[in-house]
């Protein structure tokens, strides 16, 4: 009897472990109760959750008489940087690049987004973080969570929990944490520009977009091929109309199981002697200053361009520069629609947002081609 009780869990729990425990069930019930970014919290919350059960032996590495824990395999796609790639193949077949090939000024507002990454990325290094963490911190600016794993594998594989929980979870946060920033730099004047309609777009134009955007990003910033390059063939599959079979698979079985998998694994990362301290807190501080400003960034850049000749820009769609897609386009449509019902910029705020995936992306490249 006594050898069954100091070999069961109860027996083995630790005081971190409850405490992650505790997490993990808050995760679920955010992601649950809340919808805050369910299709990742969920499996990352439960991926937490089993990892934080005592003599789990879920990472437990291959040995004599043991073929290995599942995650200690599974997670080999997240170490050497394979599924996030993949969620990107399933985003590009997903994503219509449409409102921002008919407003091609947009993609800018994209750019501009990307100023919190940068300016987090320095905050960062003077709070005392090495160059590695500080970029895979600032990169949450961009709202873009398989960005996120991605560089953070490559970079500070240390601080994947905290910083895949401060990603979704900001990027679960976009109605609450924009507006306010939204409405404090613009005036109502500008909330209420009206936009010109979205244009169609030619279809050979469609397909030769993600064909060039994949050769020029790898030329110039060769380390977001992986990125860029899968996010452009998803879209190519998407628009070239030949292999609609494959577009709805990575559009549905793929990225689904891709996410399922992707999302547990990260879970499983989040340990009590990992998570439990007091970066944490730093992190998910420097997180949310970091999405703070790169919304900032692409509405002050929206006012620039208000104030310039030419079609029309609501400066609102420049806070949709961040990768939360579909999210943030939604977000400026709804705050313009509260001051004008009849205000409708959910495809033009569309543009910047498609943009701001593709920004990121070639930002996290940028940061990893700096510390090669």
């Amino acid at each position: 009897m006594h050898e069954l009780w100091i070999s069961s869990g109860i027996a083995n729990m630790s005081l971190r472990e409850a405490g992650m425990i505790a997490v993990a069930c808050l995760l679920l019930w955010l992601a649950i109760k809340r919808g805050f970014e369910p299709l990742l919290l969920v499996p990352i919350g439960f991926g937490a959750l089993l990892v934080n059960l005592p003599l789990n032996g879920l990472h437990d590495a291959p040995g004599p008489g043991t073929t290995g824990g599942i995650f200690y395999w599974l997670f080999h796609g997240v170490k050497y940087e394979i599924f996030p790639p993949l969620i990107f193949l399933g985003l590009g077949a997903l994503t219509d690049f449409g409102p921002m090939l008919s407003n091609p000024k947009t993609v800018l507002l994209g750019g501009a987004a990307q100023f919190g990454v940068a300016a987090t990325f320095l905050g960062a290094r003077w709070m005392g973080f090495t160059s590695g963490q500080a970029a895979s911190i600032g990169i949450i600016g961009g709202a873009d969570g398989p960005t996120s794993i991605y560089l953070t594998m490559k970079l500070a594989p240390e601080l994947l929990g905290p910083i895949a929980v401060s990603a979704y979870s900001y990027m679960a946060l976009v109605p609450l944490i924009q507006p306010p920033i939204m409405r404090a730099l613009t005036t109502r004047k500008e909330r209420l520009i009206r936009m010109e309609s979205v244009s169609n777009v030619p279809k050979w134009v469609r397909i030769v977009f993600p064909i060039a955007v994949t050769v020029v990003c790898a030329m110039i910033v060769p380390a977001s091929t992986a990125l860029v390059g899968l996010l452009m063939f998803g879209n190519l599959m998407r628009e070239c109309g030949v292999v609609e079979r494959l577009s709805r698979s990575a559009q549905n079985e793929l990225i689904n199981l891709i996410t399922i998998v992707l999302g547990l694994c990260v879970g499983t990362s989040m340990d009590g002697d990992s998570f439990l301290k007091a970066g944490t807190l730093k992190i998910l501080a420097l997180g949310c200053v970091a999405f703070a400003l790169s919304t900032a960034g692409g509405v002050l850049l929206g006012k620039l361009m208000a104030k310039l000749p030419g079609k029309p820009v609501n400066p609102l769609i420049g806070a949709a520069g961040v990768s939360a897609v579909p999210m943030a386009a939604r977000v400026a449509h709804n705050v313009a629609q509260e001051e004008d019902s009849g205000n409708y910029l959910l495809m033009q705020a569309m543009g910047p947002n498609v943009a701001g995936v593709i920004g990121t992306a070639i930002a996290a490249g940028a940061l990893l081609a700096l510390h090669k």
